[in-house]
Protein backbone atom coordinates (compact mmCIF):
# COMPACT_ATOMS: atom_id res chain seq x y z
CA UNK A 1 0.00 0.00 0.00
CA UNK A 2 2.83 2.51 1.35
CA UNK A 3 4.49 2.02 -2.31
CA UNK A 4 1.18 2.47 -4.02
CA UNK A 5 0.67 6.01 -2.29
CA UNK A 6 4.54 7.03 -2.96
CA UNK A 7 3.90 6.56 -7.00
CA UNK A 8 0.41 8.60 -6.76
CA UNK A 9 1.34 11.23 -5.06
CA UNK A 10 4.53 11.62 -6.86
CA UNK A 11 2.78 11.16 -10.26
CA UNK A 12 0.61 14.16 -9.12
CA UNK A 13 3.09 16.34 -8.31
CA UNK A 14 4.60 15.42 -11.77
CA UNK A 15 1.23 16.52 -13.66
CA UNK A 16 1.11 19.75 -11.44
CA UNK A 17 4.42 20.78 -10.37
CA UNK A 18 4.88 24.08 -12.81
CA UNK A 19 7.76 26.33 -12.30
CA UNK A 20 11.11 24.64 -11.76
CA UNK A 21 13.16 23.28 -9.18
CA UNK A 22 12.86 25.54 -6.36
CA UNK A 23 8.48 25.56 -6.99
CA UNK A 24 9.11 21.97 -6.76
CA UNK A 25 10.52 21.86 -3.70
CA UNK A 26 7.67 23.57 -2.43
CA UNK A 27 5.14 21.69 -4.00
CA UNK A 28 7.01 18.60 -1.88
CA UNK A 29 7.42 20.75 1.24
CA UNK A 30 3.04 21.55 1.10
CA UNK A 31 2.54 17.92 0.17
CA UNK A 32 4.78 16.01 2.11
CA UNK A 33 5.61 17.59 4.91
CA UNK A 34 2.13 20.03 5.82
CA UNK A 35 -0.14 17.94 4.40
CA UNK A 36 0.76 14.07 4.69
CA UNK A 37 3.38 14.57 7.57
CA UNK A 38 5.82 11.73 6.08
CA UNK A 39 8.10 13.82 7.43
CA UNK A 40 8.84 16.83 9.49
CA UNK A 41 10.62 20.38 8.50
CA UNK A 42 13.66 19.77 10.01
CA UNK A 43 14.12 16.44 8.27
CA UNK A 44 12.64 18.09 5.12
CA UNK A 45 15.49 20.96 5.40
CA UNK A 46 18.17 18.42 5.93
CA UNK A 47 16.76 16.70 2.37
CA UNK A 48 16.97 20.17 0.63
CA UNK A 49 20.31 20.69 2.09
CA UNK A 50 21.55 17.77 0.55
CA UNK A 51 19.94 17.80 -3.14
CA UNK A 52 21.90 21.43 -3.38
CA UNK A 53 25.35 19.85 -1.47
CA UNK A 54 25.30 17.49 -4.44
CA UNK A 55 25.73 17.44 -8.00
CA UNK A 56 22.67 16.21 -10.00
CA UNK A 57 18.60 17.50 -10.26
CA UNK A 58 18.27 18.85 -6.93
CA UNK A 59 14.17 18.39 -7.02
CA UNK A 60 14.06 14.92 -8.15
CA UNK A 61 16.94 14.39 -5.97
CA UNK A 62 14.80 15.68 -2.81
CA UNK A 63 12.10 13.64 -4.34
CA UNK A 64 14.34 10.46 -4.69
CA UNK A 65 15.36 11.16 -1.08
CA UNK A 66 11.42 11.37 0.15
CA UNK A 67 10.73 8.07 -1.49
CA UNK A 68 13.65 6.40 -0.24
CA UNK A 69 12.87 7.53 3.43
CA UNK A 70 9.46 6.12 3.13
CA UNK A 71 9.90 3.11 0.84
CA UNK A 72 13.44 2.37 1.03
CA UNK A 73 15.40 2.08 -2.37
CA UNK A 74 12.44 0.67 -4.48
CA UNK A 75 10.46 3.35 -3.38
CA UNK A 76 12.82 6.03 -4.34
CA UNK A 77 12.93 4.80 -7.54
CA UNK A 78 9.22 4.40 -7.75
CA UNK A 79 9.02 7.83 -6.20
CA UNK A 80 11.46 9.29 -9.25
CA UNK A 81 9.43 7.14 -11.90
CA UNK A 82 6.01 8.68 -10.68
CA UNK A 83 7.27 12.29 -10.58
CA UNK A 84 8.82 11.78 -13.89
CA UNK A 85 6.89 10.09 -16.39
CA UNK A 86 4.61 13.11 -17.14
CA UNK A 87 6.77 15.09 -18.34
CA UNK A 88 8.81 11.92 -20.19
CA UNK A 89 5.38 11.10 -22.02
CA UNK A 90 4.59 14.85 -22.90
CA UNK A 91 8.27 15.37 -24.51
CA UNK A 92 8.62 12.10 -25.93
CA UNK A 93 5.14 12.58 -27.84
CA UNK A 94 6.20 15.71 -29.34
CA UNK A 95 9.23 14.57 -30.40
CA UNK A 96 6.91 11.16 -31.97
CA UNK A 97 4.50 13.36 -34.07
CA UNK A 98 6.77 16.08 -35.67
CA UNK A 99 4.68 18.64 -33.66
CA UNK A 100 7.75 21.13 -33.76
CA UNK A 101 9.64 19.84 -37.49
CA UNK A 102 8.84 20.70 -41.33
CA UNK A 103 8.97 23.53 -43.25
CA UNK A 104 5.72 25.00 -42.57
CA UNK A 105 6.18 28.81 -41.68
CA UNK A 106 3.87 28.63 -38.46
CA UNK A 107 5.91 25.29 -36.89
CA UNK A 108 8.96 27.84 -38.12
CA UNK A 109 7.81 30.38 -36.58
CA UNK A 110 6.93 28.76 -32.98
CA UNK A 111 10.31 27.63 -33.08
CA UNK A 112 11.76 30.64 -33.52
CA UNK A 113 9.73 31.75 -30.87
CA UNK A 114 10.58 29.53 -28.25
CA UNK A 115 14.49 29.36 -29.41
CA UNK A 116 14.50 33.44 -28.15
CA UNK A 117 12.40 32.18 -24.78
CA UNK A 118 15.02 29.86 -24.15
CA UNK A 119 17.07 32.85 -24.12
CA UNK A 120 15.60 34.78 -21.91
CA UNK A 121 15.16 32.15 -19.40
CA UNK A 122 18.89 31.01 -19.61
CA UNK A 123 19.48 34.96 -18.81
CA UNK A 124 17.34 35.11 -15.66
CA UNK A 125 19.06 31.64 -14.71
CA UNK A 126 22.63 33.43 -14.93
CA UNK A 127 21.82 36.46 -12.93
CA UNK A 128 19.62 34.69 -10.16
CA UNK A 129 22.74 32.14 -9.66
CA UNK A 130 24.78 34.98 -9.82
CA UNK A 131 23.07 36.58 -6.93
CA UNK A 132 23.03 33.07 -4.96
CA UNK A 133 26.46 32.52 -5.38
CA UNK A 134 28.93 35.14 -6.32
CA UNK A 135 28.44 37.57 -3.30
CA UNK A 136 31.47 38.53 -2.47
CA UNK A 137 34.66 39.62 -3.89
CA UNK A 138 36.47 36.16 -4.13
CA UNK A 139 33.52 34.54 -5.81
CA UNK A 140 32.78 37.33 -8.30
CA UNK A 141 36.63 36.58 -9.46
CA UNK A 142 36.49 32.94 -9.66
CA UNK A 143 33.25 33.72 -11.81
CA UNK A 144 35.14 36.44 -14.16
CA UNK A 145 38.32 34.14 -14.06
CA UNK A 146 36.09 31.41 -15.24
CA UNK A 147 34.08 32.61 -17.50
CA UNK A 148 37.17 33.84 -19.30
CA UNK A 149 38.75 30.31 -19.68
CA UNK A 150 35.42 28.63 -20.85
CA UNK A 151 34.42 30.85 -23.37
CA UNK A 152 37.54 30.35 -24.87
CA UNK A 153 38.30 26.76 -24.17
CA UNK A 154 34.97 25.20 -23.92
CA UNK A 155 35.21 21.72 -24.37
CA UNK A 156 34.07 18.88 -21.76
CA UNK A 157 37.42 17.98 -20.56
CA UNK A 158 38.12 21.95 -20.21
CA UNK A 159 35.20 22.38 -18.26
CA UNK A 160 36.02 19.43 -15.69
CA UNK A 161 39.59 21.18 -15.40
CA UNK A 162 38.15 24.96 -15.07
CA UNK A 163 36.13 23.13 -12.03
CA UNK A 164 38.90 21.69 -10.21
CA UNK A 165 40.90 24.54 -10.72
CA UNK A 166 38.49 26.80 -9.29
CA UNK A 167 37.41 24.57 -6.46
CA UNK A 168 41.48 24.71 -5.68
CA UNK A 169 41.19 28.60 -5.45
CA UNK A 170 38.12 28.64 -3.68
CA UNK A 171 39.96 25.87 -1.05
CA UNK A 172 43.05 28.68 -1.05
CA UNK A 173 41.53 32.46 -0.67
CA UNK A 174 38.04 32.03 0.14
CA UNK A 175 37.20 33.50 3.87
CA UNK A 176 36.48 30.42 6.28
CA UNK A 177 32.51 30.58 7.20
CA UNK A 178 32.99 30.50 11.38
CA UNK A 179 29.50 28.93 11.99
CA UNK A 180 31.09 25.44 9.67
CA UNK A 181 33.68 23.37 11.81
CA UNK A 182 36.86 21.38 11.41
CA UNK A 183 34.72 18.13 11.86
CA UNK A 184 36.43 14.70 11.06
CA UNK A 185 34.85 13.59 7.54
CA UNK A 186 32.68 10.75 8.15
CA UNK A 187 32.62 8.05 5.37
CA UNK A 188 29.68 7.43 2.50
CA UNK A 189 28.21 4.30 1.42
CA UNK A 190 31.46 3.15 -0.30
CA UNK A 191 29.46 0.66 -2.50
CA UNK A 192 26.96 3.24 -4.00
CA UNK A 193 30.23 5.92 -4.67
CA UNK A 194 32.31 2.90 -6.41
CA UNK A 195 29.66 2.71 -9.04
CA UNK A 196 29.38 6.38 -9.22
CA UNK A 197 32.97 6.44 -9.66
CA UNK A 198 33.37 3.64 -12.16
CA UNK A 199 30.19 4.49 -14.26
CA UNK A 200 31.47 8.07 -15.07
CA UNK A 201 35.68 6.60 -15.41
CA UNK A 202 33.80 4.87 -17.79
CA UNK A 203 31.81 7.59 -19.44
CA UNK A 204 35.47 9.68 -19.87
CA UNK A 205 37.58 6.94 -20.64
CA UNK A 206 35.84 4.77 -23.18
CA UNK A 207 34.01 5.25 -26.85
CA UNK A 208 31.25 3.04 -27.28
CA UNK A 209 30.53 1.68 -30.27
CA UNK A 210 27.28 0.39 -29.32
CA UNK A 211 24.85 3.39 -29.78
CA UNK A 212 22.75 2.27 -26.33
CA UNK A 213 25.60 2.76 -24.40
CA UNK A 214 27.82 5.53 -25.85
CA UNK A 215 23.87 7.33 -25.61
CA UNK A 216 23.61 5.89 -21.84
CA UNK A 217 27.14 7.34 -21.02
CA UNK A 218 27.15 10.21 -22.99
CA UNK A 219 24.04 11.15 -20.53
CA UNK A 220 24.96 9.97 -17.30
CA UNK A 221 28.32 12.08 -18.00
CA UNK A 222 26.47 15.35 -18.42
CA UNK A 223 24.17 14.41 -15.40
CA UNK A 224 26.49 13.64 -12.72
CA UNK A 225 28.27 16.57 -13.01
CA UNK A 226 25.40 19.49 -12.74
CA UNK A 227 26.06 21.59 -9.72
CA UNK A 228 23.91 24.59 -9.37
CA UNK A 229 20.36 23.58 -10.88
CA UNK A 230 19.00 22.14 -13.82
CA UNK A 231 20.31 24.99 -16.40
CA UNK A 232 23.59 23.62 -15.99
CA UNK A 233 22.92 20.70 -17.79
CA UNK A 234 22.53 22.68 -21.18
CA UNK A 235 26.26 23.63 -21.65
CA UNK A 236 27.30 19.38 -20.58
CA UNK A 237 24.85 17.89 -23.03
CA UNK A 238 25.88 20.69 -25.95
CA UNK A 239 29.62 19.38 -25.86
CA UNK A 240 29.09 15.88 -24.62
CA UNK A 241 26.03 15.18 -28.14
CA UNK A 242 28.18 17.39 -30.13
CA UNK A 243 27.54 16.75 -33.96
CA UNK A 244 24.69 14.38 -32.75
CA UNK A 245 21.79 17.13 -32.04
CA UNK A 246 21.94 20.73 -33.59
CA UNK A 247 21.86 23.93 -31.75
CA UNK A 248 18.24 24.49 -32.62
CA UNK A 249 16.59 20.73 -31.38
CA UNK A 250 18.59 21.99 -27.96
CA UNK A 251 17.38 24.97 -27.42
CA UNK A 252 13.97 23.77 -28.72
CA UNK A 253 13.87 20.64 -26.11
CA UNK A 254 15.34 23.33 -23.72
CA UNK A 255 12.40 25.44 -24.19
CA UNK A 256 9.87 22.92 -24.08
CA UNK A 257 11.35 21.33 -20.82
CA UNK A 258 10.67 24.80 -19.17
CA UNK A 259 7.13 24.82 -19.95
CA UNK A 260 5.82 21.89 -19.21
CA UNK A 261 5.76 20.42 -15.65
CA UNK A 262 8.36 18.01 -13.65
CA UNK A 263 12.25 17.92 -13.74
CA UNK A 264 13.99 19.56 -16.71
CA UNK A 265 16.86 17.12 -16.87
CA UNK A 266 13.50 15.34 -19.09
CA UNK A 267 14.99 17.81 -21.80
CA UNK A 268 17.33 14.09 -22.35
CA UNK A 269 14.16 12.41 -23.07
CA UNK A 270 13.31 14.70 -26.44
CA UNK A 271 17.09 14.88 -27.12
CA UNK A 272 17.75 11.06 -26.85
CA UNK A 273 14.41 10.27 -29.28
CA UNK A 274 15.84 12.45 -31.79
CA UNK A 275 19.62 10.95 -31.73
CA UNK A 276 17.99 7.18 -31.93
CA UNK A 277 15.37 8.30 -34.74
CA UNK A 278 14.86 4.73 -35.74
CA UNK A 279 14.60 3.32 -31.98
CA UNK A 280 13.46 6.30 -30.52
CA UNK A 281 11.72 4.98 -26.92
CA UNK A 282 14.63 3.41 -26.66
CA UNK A 283 16.49 6.37 -26.76
CA UNK A 284 14.25 8.68 -24.63
CA UNK A 285 14.43 5.78 -21.52
CA UNK A 286 17.72 5.36 -22.12
CA UNK A 287 18.94 9.13 -22.19
CA UNK A 288 16.57 9.75 -19.59
CA UNK A 289 17.53 7.03 -16.79
CA UNK A 290 21.09 8.00 -17.90
CA UNK A 291 20.72 11.66 -16.77
CA UNK A 292 19.27 11.17 -13.71
CA UNK A 293 20.76 7.93 -12.46
CA UNK A 294 24.54 9.98 -11.40
CA UNK A 295 22.65 12.60 -9.22
CA UNK A 296 20.86 9.43 -7.37
CA UNK A 297 23.90 7.07 -6.88
CA UNK A 298 25.50 9.57 -5.11
CA UNK A 299 22.40 10.94 -2.98
CA UNK A 300 22.25 6.71 -2.02
CA UNK A 301 26.25 7.33 -1.12
CA UNK A 302 26.05 10.33 1.10
CA UNK A 303 22.20 9.87 2.24
CA UNK A 304 23.97 9.64 6.15
CA UNK A 305 27.22 11.23 5.95
CA UNK A 306 26.47 14.48 4.28
CA UNK A 307 25.51 16.66 7.63
CA UNK A 308 28.60 16.10 8.85
CA UNK A 309 30.53 16.54 5.21
CA UNK A 310 27.95 19.93 5.18
CA UNK A 311 29.65 21.36 8.17
CA UNK A 312 33.07 21.16 7.64
CA UNK A 313 34.85 24.42 6.66
CA UNK A 314 36.82 23.70 3.63
CA UNK A 315 34.49 21.67 1.84
CA UNK A 316 32.25 24.13 2.25
CA UNK A 317 34.76 26.53 0.59
CA UNK A 318 35.56 24.26 -2.05
CA UNK A 319 31.44 23.92 -3.22
CA UNK A 320 31.49 27.45 -2.86
CA UNK A 321 34.01 28.07 -5.64
CA UNK A 322 32.64 25.27 -7.51
CA UNK A 323 29.18 27.40 -7.49
CA UNK A 324 30.44 30.20 -9.19
CA UNK A 325 32.17 28.52 -11.79
CA UNK A 326 28.98 27.10 -12.58
CA UNK A 327 27.43 30.12 -13.24
CA UNK A 328 30.38 30.73 -15.61
CA UNK A 329 30.13 27.88 -17.38
CA UNK A 330 25.89 28.64 -18.18
CA UNK A 331 27.68 32.53 -19.18
CA UNK A 332 30.05 31.28 -21.31
CA UNK A 333 27.36 28.72 -23.18
CA UNK A 334 24.85 31.87 -23.19
CA UNK A 335 27.59 33.57 -25.10
CA UNK A 336 28.98 30.89 -27.61
CA UNK A 337 26.07 29.05 -28.49
CA UNK A 338 22.71 30.38 -27.41
CA UNK A 339 22.72 33.85 -28.16
CA UNK A 340 24.46 32.87 -32.11
CA UNK A 341 21.61 30.45 -32.78
CA UNK A 342 18.75 32.42 -31.45
CA UNK A 343 18.91 35.87 -31.87
CA UNK A 344 19.38 37.71 -35.72
CA UNK A 345 17.46 40.93 -35.40
CA UNK A 346 16.84 44.41 -33.68
CA UNK A 347 13.48 42.83 -32.94
CA UNK A 348 14.62 39.49 -31.37
CA UNK A 349 16.47 41.66 -28.77
CA UNK A 350 13.68 44.29 -28.14
CA UNK A 351 11.50 41.46 -27.53
CA UNK A 352 13.99 40.11 -25.13
CA UNK A 353 14.05 43.35 -22.87
CA UNK A 354 10.09 43.03 -22.86
CA UNK A 355 10.32 39.66 -21.71
CA UNK A 356 13.00 40.36 -19.63
CA UNK A 357 11.12 43.43 -18.15
CA UNK A 358 8.18 41.28 -17.68
CA UNK A 359 9.84 38.22 -15.91
CA UNK A 360 12.38 39.52 -13.94
CA UNK A 361 10.87 42.82 -12.42
CA UNK A 362 6.95 42.48 -12.85
CA UNK A 363 7.09 39.04 -12.61
CA UNK A 364 4.80 38.03 -15.32
CA UNK A 365 4.02 34.08 -15.02
CA UNK A 366 6.43 32.66 -17.83
CA UNK A 367 3.38 30.96 -19.56
CA UNK A 368 1.78 34.10 -20.45
CA UNK A 369 5.73 35.18 -21.67
CA UNK A 370 6.04 32.39 -24.12
CA UNK A 371 2.56 32.68 -25.47
CA UNK A 372 2.95 36.00 -26.24
CA UNK A 373 6.43 35.33 -27.84
CA UNK A 374 4.72 32.90 -30.06
CA UNK A 375 1.27 34.89 -30.66
CA UNK A 376 3.91 37.69 -31.70
CA UNK A 377 5.98 35.41 -34.71
CA UNK A 378 2.33 34.03 -35.46
CA UNK A 379 1.28 37.18 -36.32
CA UNK A 380 4.23 38.52 -38.03
CA UNK A 381 4.00 35.54 -39.70
CA UNK A 382 0.81 36.02 -41.17
CA UNK A 383 0.97 39.61 -42.02
CA UNK A 384 4.70 40.41 -42.99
Amino acid sequence: MIYFSIFLHFFILGCFSFGGPIAHIGYFRKRFVEKLKWLSDEEFSKIVALSHFLPGPSSSQVGFTIGLKKGGIFGAFLAFIAFTLPSFIFLYLIWYFGLLEGDNKYVLSTIYALKLFAVLIVIDAILGMFSSFCKDYNTKAIFIFASILLIFFSSIFNQIIVLIICGFLGFLFIKKDEDKQNEKLSLPNIYFLFIFLVLLIFAFIFEFRNEYFKLFFDFYKSGSLVFGGGHIVLPLLQDNLQNQVSNETFLISYSLAQTIPGPMFTIATYLGADILKDNSFYGALISTFGIFLGGFLLILAFYKSYENLSKNRFIAKIIMAINACVVALLFSTLVKNIIPSAIFTIYDILLLFIGFILLRYIKVNIFYIIFGYILFFLIKTIFV
